[in-house]
């Protein structure tokens, strides 16, 4: 399994941005899709950002669409997430995932990740 370590979490008013990265152990970085999901308080873990291998394909939930952008950089084990417009309701603890290596070119469903981070907090204000 690779070791997934988020950062860039914060308070932020409504409007701002936030760009959380998460680094990732190990040689075979881009033979993994990765993704980006959200738990907020009280509610249930939640799909936010899809990003393929090679980082040509991306996908997005609804509710992030046009507002958030995932993205890696496979020669420094990294992918992101530019997060702008951000509203109270994007308040949660964010989790970076890895697919298993050689898996799924890309990814969206939670069991289909194996390892995850151990999360950053986002909070905004209104």
């Amino acid at each position: 399994q690779v070791q997934l370590v988020e950062s860039g979490g914060g308070l932020v008013q409504a409007g701002g941005s936030l760009r959380l990265s998460c680094a990732a152990s190990g040689r075979t970085f881009s033979s993994y899709a990765m993704g980006w999901f959200r738990q907020a308080p009280g509610k249930e873990r939640e799909f936010v950002a899809a990003i393929s291998w090679s980082g040509g394909s991306t996908y997005y939930a609804d509710s992030v669409k046009g507002r958030f952008t995932i993205s890696r950089d496979n020669a420094k084990n990294t992918v992101y997430l530019q997060m702008n417009s951000l509203k109270p309701e994007d308040t949660a603890v964010y989790y970076c995932a890895a697919a298993p290596s050689l898996g799924p070119e890309i990814a969206t469903i939670q069991a289909d990740f194996g390892s995850w981070g151990q999360g950053t907090q986002v909070t905004v204000s209104s």
